[in-house]
């Protein structure tokens, strides 16, 4: 049987987790209560869960991919604090409209040819979690080059 500290340790080996993540994952396990807690203020105290990492992954990760919006909802999911949410957001958005370019060029790399295609690339962007202004100024051609 493993312990508490096991579980958590190969949970980290794998990726970064936040604190509410691991409990929400290492719940069902704690015999005793308060030994999760106990687990997890020792593995902060050793710095192997560390909330800036866990945004710095996520970013790096996921920015490639998708937008301020989606990661956002990401963070949030797994609990972590809203300043280091909204920091991580307003740096993201400031490169937004160059990423959703590349996202843009991978999938399509030409101007819609007609309203369908247009909604069809603007919907496509939109699930991917980027704005609507920097959909509205791919998809428009109102930017630069593509």
């Amino acid at each position: 049987m493993i312990s508490l500290t096991g579980r958590a340790l190969r949970l980290l080996s794998a990726r970064e987790h936040s604190r509410a993540e691991l409990e929400r994952k290492l719940a069902r396990y704690e015999e005793e209560p308060g030994a999760l807690a106990k687990v997890l203020d020792n593995l902060a105290a050793k710095d192997f869960i560390n909330e800036a990492r866990v945004v710095e992954s996520v970013v790096h990760r996921r920015s490639a991919k998708l937008g301020a919006t989606r990661i956002k909802q990401e963070l949030q999911a797994k609990g972590l604090e809203p300043q280091a949410v909204a920091a991580a957001v307003q740096q993201l958005r400031s490169t937004e409209l160059e990423r959703a370019r590349d996202v843009w060029r991978k999938k399509f790399g030409a101007k819609p040819q007609d309203a369908a295609e247009r909604g069809k690339q603007m919907r496509f962007l939109a699930s991917r979690g980027f704005g609507g202004e920097t959909i509205r100024r791919l998809v428009s051609g109102s930017n630069e080059e593509v």
